[in-house]
């Protein structure tokens, strides 16, 4: 029998692999120059250090910082091809909301509450549903959680176990997490806000009695774990290929108001879409969880929901973490208020006293059969089988059950056909947003003149990109400047139809989705 936690994974799984969906977790086409970058590597057996796919960066210094994960899809695409891309980014999301399910019913959950909020995240984190690196920054940021709270928790009680010498820990998965996403910064946050949380217990607990003498003894030792801890992690995160090189480009990256102004991911959710709206369900019901709550000790409970609230709240890229965050905060709180109900005060006629015993019990029955189904038999049969079609290209018998591609109405697939054809060697000018895709299909014969690797290209750069994406003042500078004899731009775009009145240029290529132009 499979328990609720293995049927959210299969689920997930099975949606994410075998329906359109597949197709949707290839939307973001910067997947393409991480496949192509693993596959460098992998023959090369040499971290890159200057750009090898754009004619105005080439052999220009570049810190390829997820190279980890790069060598990863880049190996699986050569295995399997984007079949192999797809089902593994399946199996960490599934894994993920699955594992945060098991952690807030093990947390005294209730499981209809628990299910209803991890819904909720998986539903508000669908916008980034996609092939792309940070899926792994979403496992390692429930793993820094669960060590934290848990070790906080034991501390609190006066325990000492798995979970306090687990503490120690933390630095192996930022060895992972430094190599594969720069959202290991998640990680000192959080350990900042339990590190804040024990100080703060500390002063505000007495002194006059044993218990409280007892509990400051043990909350200055872990404040002492938590800053040890937390220096070697800092040490940890040297190592990578680039050393301390990599911290002062991600500050400077994430600190240049230019880029995180213009790129769409770092810009405020729009609470229109459904997601976002789910988003904002949950901080609703974190806020409600927090002043509902019995005790008020933990002031780590707080912070963290303030965290995920303003981090979400910045950039959209963070609300699959932020929810993540909320629900494992929210659910043991709303289920504790739940418990102290005053049934009776509703329940006052009829069964209702026969009700007002049996709703607690039923609910403490169903946490405790789901905690105690652990054998997960059907996750893994759902995943030999899934790496079973995906090896066979997709195929069980006559039927094509999986078959990940890029999606032809969002790339321009036939005039990508068309430039391949071709084989002439010249630069192609598309949007950055396409320029992973190109990548992906062209490289080593044609290269691109921009892409979606901003940190890469810069501010200045992508002053004259947008001045030529929206047709402003001074808009063929970039095409002048770079030397540019082709560009493939979606079709209606300011920039196509410009181009299709000036005389110095020739349409070759049209479709529905994308026309391509070449210089006379």
């Amino acid at each position: 029998m499979p328990s609720v936690g293995d049927v959210i994974f299969i689920a997930l799984l099975g949606l994410l692999c075998f329906t359109p969906l597949s197709v949707r977790l290839l939307g973001d086409a910067g997947i393409g120059w991480h496949i192509r970058t693993g596959q460098e590597i992998l023959a090369t057996h040499a971290i890159p250090g200057v750009d090898l796919f754009s004619s105005t960066m080439l052999d220009k210094p570049w810190l390829a910082w997820e190279w980890l994960y790069d060598i990863l899809v880049g190996g699986l695409d050569r295995a399997a091809g984007l079949n192999a891309v797809v089902l593994f980014t399946a199996l960490v999301i599934a894994a993920v909301f699955a594992w945060t399910f098991r952690l807030i019913v093990r947390r005294r959950t209730n499981l209809q509450l628990a299910v209803v909020l991890v819904m909720l995240a998986a539903s508000a984190s669908m916008i980034h549903f996609l092939a792309r690196p940070h899926v792994l920054s979403w496992l390692f940021t429930v793993v820094w959680f669960w060590i934290l709270d848990s070790t906080e928790k034991e501390c609190l009680a006066g325990r000492t176990g798995k979970h306090s010498r687990i503490l120690w820990s933390l630095p192996l998965p930022m060895l992972i997490w430094v190599n594969v996403h720069g959202g290991w910064l998640i990680g000192f946050a959080l350990l900042g806000i339990y590190w804040i949380s024990a100080l703060w217990i500390w002063f505000a607990t007495g002194h006059n009695r044993v218990e409280g003498i007892l509990l400051r003894l043990r909350l200055a030792r872990r404040a002492r774990e938590l800053a040890i801890v937390g220096v070697i992690a800092a040490l940890t995160t040297l190592a990578n290929p680039y050393g301390w090189k990599l911290h002062s480009h991600i500050y400077h990256y994430l600190s240049n108001r230019f880029l995180m102004d213009h790129i769409d991911e770092f810009q405020s959710p729009n609470f229109h879409g459904v997601a976002q709206r789910c988003f904002a369900g949950l901080i609703l019901i974190a806020f409600v969880a927090l002043g509902a709550r019995a005790r008020r000790e933990r002031l780590s409970e707080g912070l963290v929901v303030l965290f995920a609230v303003y981090s979400g709240l910045v950039a959209s890229r963070n609300i699959p973490v932020s929810s993540l965050l909320l629900v494992l905060v929210a659910g043991p709180l709303l289920s504790e208020a739940f418990a102290k109900i005053r049934w009776h005060r509703f329940l006052r006629w009829g069964r209702g006293a026969e009700l007002r015993s049996a709703v607690p019990t039923f609910l403490a029955r169903m946490g405790a059969l789901e905690l105690g189904l652990r054998g997960h038999v059907w996750v893994v049969l759902a995943v030999v089988l899934s790496s079973w079609i995906v090896l066979h290209g997709g195929v069980a018998g006559s039927s094509r059950l999986m078959d990940a591609h890029f999606d032809a109405t969002r790339f321009p697939v036939k005039a990508v056909d068309f430039v391949a054809q071709q084989g002439l060697p010249e630069p192609v000018l598309g949007p950055d947003y396409w320029g992973g895709y190109l990548i992906y299909r062209l490289y080593p014969t044609v290269q691109v003149v921009a892409d979606d690797r901003h940190d890469l290209y810069g501010e200045e750069f992508f002053k004259f990109y947008l001045k030529m994406v929206h047709v402003e003042p001074g808009w063929y500078t970039l095409i002048r400047e770079q030397g540019v004899r082709r560009v493939l731009m979606p079709k209606g775009s300011p920039v196509a139809n410009i181009l299709a009145e000036s005389v110095g240029w020739q349409m070759v290529y049209e479709d529905n989705v994308a026309v391509l132009f070449e210089k006379r």
